[in-house]
């Protein structure tokens, strides 16, 4: 009776904010449920935008501050995504290379983190309950990713503990524009 009484306020919650059920990349499940659509602010959407930059195309430039990455197109102009960047006290700046990709990858936390965060599981296998969501992309000798998030409401806030998130159907158009050896440059 309580899960049916949930199911229906559940469906009259997501009728009346107008987010509608989605199969499509960009969604969340919540625990136990059916996928669903998030509304970004339109600035945090995936777009082409006028870029000036020294740095080749095929670049990645992450702007923790303003909360967007920047793929370098040439010519001017890049494809800029909305992310969600690292919390007061784990930001991070320097030039890497891609070294590494995986599709729905595994993620095991590092000993610092289940340090700090006792509870969380010490392996995730990949899926669409894993934190690191549809794709991610490895960052040189760092324990940095930048990747897809299953928390795609984060976007374009300081929520990490250093990882660049991006919305999934964002994080899987990045991957399959990045090669690995790719310079990454976090400002």
């Amino acid at each position: 009776m309580m899960s049916k009484l949930f199911a229906v306020v559940f469906a009259v919650v997501v009728a009346l904010s107008g987010t509608l059920p989605a199969v499509a990349a960009g969604f969340f499940a919540p625990a136990g449920g059916m996928p669903l659509r998030v509304h970004l602010d339109p600035k945090f959407k995936r777009q082409i935008v006028a870029y000036e930059s020294n740095e080749p195309a095929g670049t990645i430039i992450v702007d923790t501050e303003d909360h967007f990455l920047y793929l370098i197109l040439g010519g001017g102009e890049a494809l800029r995504y909305g992310i969600g960047t690292a919390r007061t006290g784990f930001e991070w700046s320097g030039t890497h290379l891609v070294t590494n990709k995986r599709e729905w990858p595994d993620w095991t936390p590092p000993a610092e983190m289940l340090a700090r965060q006792p509870g969380i599981p010490t392996h995730m296998a990949g899926g669409i309950g894993n934190p690191l969501g549809a794709r991610a992309l490895y960052i040189g000798g760092t324990l940095y990713r930048i990747h897809g998030t299953n928390e795609p409401w984060t976007i374009g806030g300081d929520v990490s503990s250093g990882c660049i998130r991006l919305i999934n159907a964002d994080v899987i158009d990045l991957y399959d524009r990045v090669k690995i050896g790719a310079k990454v440059v976090v400002l």
